[in-house]
C-alpha cells in the first residue's frame, strides 16, 4: 500500500499546504524564531502527532471491538530531535478499571501501531528533481 503527500508554499510564506492522498489537507508552518508565523505545527512536530494518533487509534479500535469502555485512553508522545538515534517516548494512559490482562493486550496493540513499525523498519530515500515549465527562480539581492 502506498500513500502520497504534496506540499506547496502558501503565498511566499513558510506556511505550506500539504495534500495527503488527494483527500485531505494539512497546514504546516514554522515558529516565528525561524521566520514563520507559528499558526500550525512545524513539519518535524508532526512526527510526535503521527505516533500519538496511531497508538491512540489502534488501542481505541481494539477496545471498541471488544466492548471495553474507552473513556480515559490517551497517548502522549515526546519526540527528541536532538538525540541519535532519535527518541520517541510513548506514555499510554489507560483507565484504572482495566484488568492486568486488558492492559497487557493493549500494550501489545500499541506496539503494533503501523507508524511505529515503519520507524522501526527504517527507510530508503529515493530522490528526484523535476523542473516545472513556467516556474521562476529569483536570486536574492546581495
Amino acid at each position: 500500500m502506498s500513500f502520497t503527500a504534496s506540499a506547496r508554499p502558501i503565498a511566499g510564506t513558510l506556511r505550506h499546504e500539504v495534500d495527503v492522498n488527494g483527500r485531505h489537507v494539512i497546514i504546516t508552518d514554522e515558529p516565528e524564531s525561524l521566520g514563520g508565523s507559528d499558526t500550525a505545527p512545524a513539519p518535524h512536530e508532526l512526527l510526535a502527532a503521527m505516533v500519538a494518533s496511531c497508538v491512540s487509534t489502534m488501542v481505541t479500535l481494539y477496545a471498541q471491538r471488544h466492548g471495553w469502555q474507552i473513556e480515559g485512553i490517551r497517548a502522549d508522545v515526546e519526540y527528541d530531535a536532538e538525540t541519535t538515534p532519535r527518541r520517541l517516548a510513548i506514555d499510554l494512559h489507560l483507565p484504572s478499571s482495566f484488568t492486568s490482562e486488558q492492559i497487557e493486550r493493549l500494550r501489545r496493540v500499541a506496539e503494533s501501531c503501523p507508524v511505529r513499525r515503519a520507524f522501526e523498519a527504517g527507510f530508503v530515500f529515493e530522490e528526484q528533481l523535476s523542473l516545472e515549465p513556467g516556474g521562476t527562480a529569483r536570486a536574492a539581492a546581495a
